[in-house]
């Protein structure tokens, strides 16, 4: 192995390769969709009639008041029970769309589906929270002003409200997107082959625990400091913008 320790060999590092891309993709993803689907649920809970608001806060009980493995393990094995039948052999049937002979876009594994939308139900439900906290620190008389400028309930929202709800939500989201990342480890109990997965399989085969996870526990460090660092650059825009406190 080229004087390698064995659980640096190539192939191991190709394996935790591919599970960190698969780790941040997921992160990726779930980010962008709990914070559209938050805004929503922030919107509702927030300024939404007395079933909007009901309905809001049944779905933070669930989602909060339940361990996220359990909800993982419900979307991967107790979904498909109540999917038509059929469904399920689709999911796990590989798709591919091609053009010329190169394949543009796979479809994903039926573990990867259910742990994206794990992850994102379970998180919307904080990321909701968080954004309604900075709504609740938007002044009432900026939403009084720009009605009385001629804006829409949908424009005051849209151009004035969730703008600087999102700007003073910015610290705490940046500390939800941090724990995305690391929720994602819980993927491997329903297969997901992201990097806590493949750190698994390396150590099976070589038997150095301790020197295989101190390896992708450095990984999730520096995943982990890299999106801090984003974050703040984020933050930092955000405070530059006109109209910035």
């Amino acid at each position: 192995m080229n004087g390698l320790p064995s659980f640096l060999a190539p192939k191991y590092l190709a394996w935790r390769g591919e599970g960190l891309l698969t780790t941040l993709w997921t992160s990726v993803l779930v980010i962008a969709a709990s914070l559209v689907l938050g805004l929503v649920l922030a919107a509702a809970r927030e300024y939404g009639g007395p079933l909007a608001r009901r309905l809001g806060g049944v779905y933070l009980s669930v989602f909060r008041n339940t361990p996220l493995l359990v909800q993982l393990f419900f979307w991967y094995f107790g979904l498909p029970a109540l999917l038509p039948e059929g469904v399920l052999p689709w999911l796990n049937t590989p798709h591919a769309l091609a053009v010329g002979g190169v394949t543009l876009v796979r479809w994903p594994s039926f573990e990867f589906l259910a742990a994206t939308v794990g992850l994102v139900a379970y998180s919307t439900a904080y990321v909701g929270e968080d954004i309604r906290s900075g709504l609740r620190g938007v002044p009432s008389g900026q939403r009084q002003a720009a009605m009385a400028l001629g804006f829409t309930p949908r424009q005051v929202l849209t151009q004035v409200v969730f703008p600087q709800a999102l700007r003073i939500a910015a610290a705490p989201r940046i500390g939800q997107s941090m724990n995305i990342l690391k929720n994602t480890s819980l993927g491997m109990a329903i297969g997901l082959m992201e990097l806590s997965y493949r750190t698994r399989q390396v150590e099976a085969e070589t038997w150095k625990t301790f020197q295989v996870y101190g390896v992708s526990t450095v990984l999730y460090i520096a995943a982990i400091g890299l999106l801090a660092l984003a974050g703040a650059w984020w933050q930092r825009r955000l405070q530059r913008r006109p109209g910035a406190a």
